[in-house]
C-alpha cells in the first residue's frame, strides 16, 4: 500500500507500507510524471530511437546501442544482482507499466506529435536505461581524442588535454559542524551534464513504513532508476558525488571481421571499447537498497563498495560529525601493455575534523589520482571553492547557495594576460548583465578560431577515415572545441615564453582583438549566453518543447559552470543538472533545484524550478507530511493507508 503526497512544486513523496510497494509506486509515478521520458529512454537503451524520430544521429544512436551491447550487459548485470535487488527492480518496473498504463498517448506531446504508444519494460531496463545514459559518460571520447591528437602532435598533444567538451562534470563540497551555524556538517554540489528537458533528474522522496525496514530519504534520482543513488539525505547521513574522471574504458584495435570477444562492446569498424560493467557483468545496482537503508557515514560507505560504474568521488556527512571522502567504483588496474590485470583496492578514504572541509570538482587530487585517470578536469573549480570556504565559519544553505552561484572565471586572469590592458575593466566575473564578460567572450572566440586554422592542426580538422567513427563520436574528436577548452594551457605556455606548437600566441591574440572591429559584439553576456536544455524533439517542425531560453550568468570554468564553446557557440547547453544543499541538522534547512520542473507534462510543474534555477534560489525540502499536499489521482495502484509519521519531519 501506497500514498502518493506533492508538495508545492509538484515533487512526488512517497510513503509506503513495505520497501517493495515503495519500488512500485516509485516507478508509477515516474510513468506518469515522466511519460516521454520513460518511453525515450526504453527507446535509446533498445536501440529503437530512429524507427520512431528518423535521422542521422538517431540511426547512429541505434547502431552505437547494438555494437555496445546495452541490452545484453543490462540483462547480465540484472541476473547477477541478488534475489533482493532484483525484486526491488522488478516491483519498480511493474509501477511503470502500470502508471504508462493508465496515460493517454494524446495527453503527452511528444506521443500526440509522433502518433506513438509506449512499450512495455522489462525487469532489466532500468540497468539498460542507466547504462545507456553513461556508456558515452567515461573517457571514451577522451581516448578517441588522445588517438588522434597524440598521432598528429605527438608529446605536445598534452597541452590540448582536458576534460572533453561533452563529459561530465560535478561540484561537490562539505564541511564540518564546527564551521557551520547548526554545529551539524553541511553538504552542498551541483551535477554537471547536458541540460535537457526534461531533466536527467528527478526529485524524489521515499519513505518506507515497515517497522522492520524503515527509512525516509530525499533525493535526485535517475528517471527510470529505482531508489537513489548519488545525491541523498536521509535524516541520519547525507551524501554527494562528483566524476572522478576514471579510466574505466578502454579502446582495443580489433579485426572487424571478426566475431568480438565476449568481454568487449563494440564501439566503430576496427575499435572496440573494454568496460567494468562488460567484464564484471555488473553496474553496482546492489547498492541500491542499502544506501535507502543507511543511518552512518560508515554504511553509505560500504553501500558504495558494491559500486561499478561510473567511478565517483564520494562526500559523506552525517549527524554524529563524521566527515568522508571516498573513491566509489571499480577501476582496473593494467600492466605495461594495457592488458587489465586487476582493480584498484583502494578507495583513498580521507576523513575530515569537525573544522575541515574536502572539495571534489573533478580535477586531479594529488599522486593517487595517477591510478585512477589520466584526464582531469582544471583545477579552477576546486580551488576557488576552497577559496570561498577558507577561513569561515557559521556556515549556512544560503552561503553554499551562493558558491553555487559564483561566476569568477579564474582563467580569465591567464588569457588576458596576453593582451595587457585590454581588458582592465573586467572583473572576470561572466554576469549576464556585464557588456565586459561579453567583449572578453567575443575575443577568446576570436583567438579560437585563428587558433584553429593553424597549419599544425590541418590533419586535426580533417582527420583521415582511420578517424571517422560516425557522427556520433565526432564531437570528441572537434578541434575547436577543444581549442577553447585548453586555451589557458596553452596561455601559460606562451607566458612562460615556451609558443605552443610554435605558435606566437601572445601576436596572435593582439591580431584577435583587432577582430573584434568586424564583429557584432553582443551588448551583454546573457544576450548570447543562454541555457538551452536540450530535447529529443526540439528539432520537429510544429513542436515546442515548451521551456523558454533564459540568460544566463557563468561558463565553462566557473564555479558556476554553464558551459559555453568558444568560437562555436556562447549558449549554455551543459550545466548545472541539479543544485542542492543537504543539511545534517535539518533536511528542511537545506534546499534543491532543477533547470525546469518535476514533470516532464504540460502544466503548473512543468518549468515551475526554471526560474529560480537561473536566478540561483534553491527550492524547499519539504520533510513534514502535514505541509504536503496529496494526490488523490484515480490510479488504483496508489492505494489510500495512512502513512505512519505522518505530521513529523526530519
Amino acid at each position: 500500500m501506497a500514498r502518493l503526497f506533492r508538495d508545492a512544486y509538484g515533487v512526488p513523496h512517497l510513503r509506503a507500507s513495505s520497501v517493495l510497494d515503495l519500488a512500485h509506486a516509485q516507478g508509477e509515478v515516474t510513468a506518469r510524471d515522466r511519460t516521454w521520458q520513460v518511453e525515450w529512454l526504453r527507446l535509446r537503451a533498445a536501440g529503437g530511437t530512429s524507427g520512431v524520430v528518423g535521422g542521422e544521429l538517431a540511426e547512429a544512436w541505434d547502431d552505437h546501442a547494438e555494437r555496445t551491447r546495452i541490452v545484453d550487459t543490462a540483462q547480465r548485470a540484472f541476473a547477477a544482482c541478488t534475489d533482493e535487488t532484483r525484486a526491488f527492480l522488478t516491483s519498480y518496473v511493474d509501477g511503470v507499466n502500470a502508471g504508462l498504463a493508465c496515460i493517454a498517448p494524446d495527453d503527452v506531446p511528444e506521443l500526440a506529435h509522433l502518433g506513438h504508444r509506449p512499450q512495455e519494460w522489462e525487469p532489466w531496463m532500468p540497468l539498460a536505461t542507466f547504462l545507456a545514459q553513461h556508456v558515452l559518460f567515461g573517457n571514451v571520447g577522451a581516448r578517441l581524442w588522445d588517438r588522434l591528437a597524440e598521432e598528429v602532435l605527438g608529446e605536445d598533444a598534452r597541452l590540448l588535454s582536458h576534460e572533453g567538451p561533452h563529459s561530465s562534470g560535478s561540484n561537490a563540497w562539505v564541511v564540518g559542524g564546527a564551521r557551520t551555524a547548526s554545529g551539524f556538517p553541511l553538504i552542498g554540489g551541483d551535477p554537471h551534464r547536458n541540460l535537457e528537458q526534461p531533466g536527467v533528474y528527478q526529485q524524489v522522496r521515499l519513505a518506507c513504513a515497515d517497522p522492520d525496514d524503515s527509512f525516509d530519504v530525499v533525493g535526485f534520482t535517475f528517471v527510470g532508476v529505482p531508489g537513489v543513488q548519488h545525491f541523498a539525505h536521509a535524516g541520519e547521513v547525507a551524501w554527494a558525488i562528483t566524476n572522478a574522471s576514471a579510466d574505466y574504458q578502454d579502446l582495443v584495435e580489433v579485426d572487424p571481421d571478426q566475431v568480438l570477444p565476449d568481454d568487449l562492446a563494440g564501439l566503430s569498424p576496427g575499435l572496440a571499447l573494454r568496460t567494468t560493467s562488460r567484464v564484471l557483468g555488473s553496474l553496482g545496482f546492489d547498492a541500491l537498497l542499502p544506501l535507502l537503508r543507511a543511518r552512518s557515514v560508515a554504511d553509505v560507505d560500504r553501500a558504495f563498495d558494491l559500486w561499478v560504474e561510473p567511478v565517483n568521488n564520494l562526500v559523506i556527512a552525517d549527524r554524529s560529525g563524521a566527515v568522508r571522502y571516498r573513491l566509489a567504483g571499480r577501476v582496473p588496474l593494467r600492466d605495461g601493455d594495457g592488458r587489465w590485470t586487476g582493480w584498484l583496492d583502494d578507495p583513498n578514504r580521507v576523513d575530515a575534523a569537525p573544522d575541515g572541509a574536502i572539495v571534489t570538482a573533478n580535477e586531479r587530487r594529488g599522486p593517487e589520482s595517477d591510478l585512477v585517470g589520466s584526464s582531469f578536469a582544471p583545477p579552477f573549480r576546486a580551488e576557488r571553492i576552497k577559496d570561498l570556504l577558507a577561513g569561515r565559519g557559521g556556515l549556512t544553505t544560503a552561503d553554499f547557495a551562493a558558491i553555487h552561484n559564483d561566476a569568477l572565471l579564474p582563467s580569465a586572469a591567464i588569457l588576458t594576460r596576453l593582451v595587457p590592458g585590454a581588458f582592465d575593466d573586467f572583473d572576470g566575473v561572466m554576469a549576464a548583465d556585464s557588456a565586459s564578460a561579453a567583449r572578453y567572450a567575443a575575443w577568446r572566440s576570436a583567438v579560437v578560431r585563428r587558433l584553429a586554422v593553424e597549419p599544425v592542426f590541418a590533419s586535426i580538422a580533417d582527420p583521415g577515415p582511420g578517424h571517422d567513427h560516425g557522427p556520433l563520436l565526432a564531437p570528441a574528436l572537434g578541434l575547436v572545441a577543444r581549442l577553447g577548452l585548453a586555451l589557458p594551457t596553452l596561455a601559460l605556455e606562451a607566458l612562460a615564453g615556451r609558443p605552443p606548437f610554435g605558435i606566437d600566441l601572445v601576436a596572435l591574440a593582439r591580431r584577435a582583438m583587432g577582430d573584434l572591429d568586424g564583429l557584432d559584439v553582443p551588448a551583454t553576456w546573457g544576450e548570447t549566453h543562454v541555457a538551452q536544455p536540450i530535447h529529443a524533439l526540439a528539432a520537429d517542425d510544429g513542436f515546442d518543447p515548451g521551456i523558454p531560453f533564459l540568460p544566463v550568468a557563468g561558463d565553462q570554468d566557473a564555479v558556476r559552470t554553464m558551459g559555453s564553446y568558444p568560437a562555436l557557440s556562447d549558449a549554455a547547453t551543459r550545466g548545472a543538472v541539479a543544485r542542492y544543499v543537504w543539511d545534517l541538522a535539518d533536511r528542511s534547512a537545506g534546499g534543491w533545484v532543477v533547470p525546469t520542473g518535476a514533470s516532464g507534462l504540460p502544466g503548473a510543474h512543468h518549468g515551475d524550478q526554471l526560474q529560480s534555477w537561473i536566478d540561483g534560489e534553491l527550492a524547499p525540502i519539504v520533510t513534514d507530511w502535514s505541509l504536503l499536499e496529496e494526490d488523490l489521482s484515480s490510479d488504483p495502484d496508489l492505494r489510500p493507508g495512512a502513512p505512519d509519521g505522518e505530521g513529523q519531519s526530519a
